[in-house]
């Protein structure tokens, strides 16, 4: 009963008429951005994160969230139709929503992808309903040790499942810390770091970094790259899947919600590898493997359900537990911060408006998008024919114009530059952004957590062992930092890799 008068709470907060539109903006903006290659979530997120600094928190919180699922409705829609991936977790859709599309099954295909993407979402939005309240309130027995231990823990999984060099991921993972910890300390208040510049005294701020790590270094790849982009030439009809279709896809589309959620909630790429994971388990459990890669409609319907998914999966350690399981979160983090509001255990009680109207909006965000994504398709494949050389200074423009606007200083428009060149090269050289950003959000988390511990500890390590939730998480943390020195380990951390990128 109490669980339903929360739901109410939550969807009287939605249904207002300024989140209802805030709700609709985001995820309209966010199947657009789907839809448009090289541009993803991340960095949609950071160029709108200031239009939301005039808007309530909860406003500002749907608007981005809807950003975030939106856009893996839209990355289905390129991989289909053009064979290249709007957004990282649709890469696998391209291997059989493609192959349908030439066949001229491309309806059916985007049918699918929008039917199983809305019921994934939908799935992930129950278990986000029914796990948080019990997680939160497992998580108010943590103390500063077990919330340390547990970033240091989420910090290890990513390094874990980057690909390429793990201690590439290791390096890159150091040097956001190093960032975290610019500007003022938080325990007694002395400017670190700074080089006596006062714009470094309130620390370097996330959005430029996102912008140009995530923003400009891809704009400056792909006009590098000069993708071509062939919008298939079929007619669209008939998007409503065949009985047969449904009948094919019922099971891919249990497993990839139940899948896609669970690793939602780990740290790392949850919606890349649980799409990655759903096509390889759909295959392997497939009666005709062979049809896979050649218009099998379980290859999209499993992981466009299974990313979708991990969208709300990914919300549960976020909002319980205050930790961000990856990049995008962190920047959700980010949006609760400015708005001041602390997520963790205490915001189901403090924000209880704030946290179920989230919830809610998700509902209402899912139902939004598939009403949206099936009569706009053809909308859609008129966006796809617009020239890089048009698309990409307009995104230059848009991440001045964003970067700017947050703090009024052309400081920051120096610091997305900066973080722009520094994106392209580490591109070039491989090492991957993403634990940068992430170590970077929790840093000074980390930091303040340790130094709270060894305050109350009387400067004493053993607290991180003698308690078992921070001994279990350290343990677990080293276990995966080490195991690549072990060869039959390193070896399946190497398939995971390849696999999540493939």
């Amino acid at each position: 009963m109490e669980l339903l008068q929360q739901i109410g709470t939550g969807f009287a907060v939605a249904l207002q008429p300024t989140n209802l539109f805030y709700c609709f903006v985001g995820v309209f903006i966010g199947t657009l951005i789907g839809v448009l290659p090289g541009i993803g979530p991340v960095g949609a997120m950071s160029l709108l994160f200031p239009v939301t600094f005039k808007a309530t928190p909860e406003a500002a919180i749907i608007m981005l969230a809807g950003i975030y699922y939106g856009a893996m409705y839209g990355g289905s829609t390129t991989s289909i139709l053009v064979n290249i991936p709007g957004e990282a977790a649709s890469v696998v859709t391209c291997l059989d929503g493609y192959q349908m599309a030439r066949k001229g099954r491309a309806g059916p295909a985007l049918g699918m992808s929008a039917f199983g993407s809305f019921l994934g979402g939908t799935a992930s939005i129950v278990g986000l309903m029914l796990l948080a309240p019990p997680l939160s309130q497992f998580a108010i027995k943590f103390g500063p040790a077990e919330y340390f231990s547990l970033m240091v823990l989420g910090l290890s999984i990513l390094i874990y499942l980057a690909h390429g060099s793990m201690a590439k991921a290791l390096i890159t993972a150091a040097f956001g810390i190093v960032l975290g910890l610019i500007g003022l300390d938080s325990i007694n208040a002395r400017p670190r770091l700074t080089f006596d510049r006062l714009e470094l005294v309130d620390g370097v701020g996330l959005v430029p970094i996102v912008m140009g790590l995530f923003g400009v270094a891809e704009v400056l790849l792909n006009v590098e790259q000069a993708l071509k982009r062939e919008v298939f030439q079929t007619r669209i009809r008939g998007l409503l899947p065949s009985a047969r279709d449904w009948v094919e896809s019922r099971w891919p589309i249990v497993r990839g919600s139940v899948l896609g959620f669970f690793l939602g909630i780990l740290p790392g790429g949850g919606a890349v590898i649980s799409s990655f994971l759903s096509y390889a388990l759909e295959k392997r459990l497939s009666k005709h493997p062979e049809r896979f890669g050649h218009g099998a409609i379980e290859g999209v319907a499993g992981p466009e359900t299974a990313n979708n998914a991990a969208t709300g999966g990914a919300f549960i350690p976020l909002m319980t537990l205050g930790v961000p399981p990856n990049v995008i979160m962190a920047l959700l983090l980010g949006a609760f911060m400015v708005h001041g509001v602390q997520p963790g255990p205490l915001m189901m009680k403090q924000n209880p408006g704030l946290f179920w109207g989230v919830i809610a909006s998700m509902y209402i965000g899912n139902l939004m998008l598939l009403v949206l994504n099936l009569p706009l398709i053809g909308m859609w494949v008129q966006v796809l024919r617009v020239p890089y050389r048009i698309l990409f200074p307009l995104i230059l423009l848009f991440c001045l114009v964003g970067v700017y606007t947050v703090g009024n200083t052309v400081f920051d428009i120096y610091v997305m530059i900066l973080f722009g060149l520094v994106g392209y090269l580490m591109k070039k050289l491989e090492y991957e952004p993403a634990p940068l950003v992430l170590a970077f959000v929790l840093g000074p988390l980390l930091e303040n957590n340790l130094r709270k511990a060894m305050i109350l500890s009387q400067g004493s390590f053993a607290i991180f062992l003698t308690r078992p939730i921070s001994a279990v998480c350290l343990l677990v943390a080293l276990f995966l930092l080490v195991s690549p020195l072990v060869p039959r380990l390193g070896r399946k951390r190497e398939e995971l890799a390849v696999e999540e990128v493939s």
